[in-house]
């Protein structure tokens, strides 16, 4: 579904755009989604609205499935957040251990506190991380919009089936230049 509406208190969350996983991607979506977020960060600071930017620090604790990585520390600079979100003093920052940015981490507490009413989606990967956040964001009540150009996955076509075949039923999509101009008109 196209994007309707800006509420009058969105924010901006975006995940794992972070080195260690960033750097792992040799794909040519990687820089123009990364681009993007951080245009998208950059308007929401100018109009004065909240930005979370999550990180992951490994998997659940506990796991035990075989042949996974993930689940020991991370080497240094691994989880630090990619210099084009260029991050600012008034961005909250969310550190998980789970695909979902709402399991475990106090976001949805954080938002409410901020009185957010619409989650702006951006990050890697659209299949896991991101679309593990829509969800929850959905089922926490939250007006959902998945900023498509502002995303990307190592699978081109688990991307596109969340973009065209989940994303529609979590909540709305746009592009970052869509939801900049929509934001520019409410404020």
């Amino acid at each position: 579904m196209p994007l309707t509406t800006i509420d009058p208190v969105p924010a901006l969350v975006v995940i794992d755009l972070q080195r260690g996983i960033v750097s792992a991607f040799d794909d040519p979506s990687v820089p123009a989604a990364v681009k993007q977020a951080a245009h998208l960060a950059a308007e929401f600071r100018r109009h004065g609205l909240p930005v979370v930017l999550v990180t992951v620090t490994g998997r659940a604790p506990g796991r035990t499935d075989a042949g996974r990585s993930g689940g020991g520390a991370v080497p240094p600079g691994w989880a630090d957040l990619v210099g084009e979100l260029d991050v600012q003093p008034t961005d909250h920052l969310i550190t998980k251990r789970r695909r979902s940015a709402f399991h475990d981490t106090g976001l949805d507490t954080l938002l409410r506190d901020l009185g957010v009413t619409q989650v702006v989606l951006a990050g890697i990967s659209t299949s896991s991380g991101v679309e593990s956040t829509a969800r929850s964001a959905s089922d926490h009540g939250y007006h959902v919009v998945l900023t498509t150009d502002a995303m990307t996955d190592p699978d081109a076509e688990a991307h596109r089936h969340s973009v065209e075949r989940v994303f529609p039923k979590l909540g709305e999509t746009a592009t970052a230049a869509e939801i900049a101009d929509r934001i520019e008109e409410t404020r």
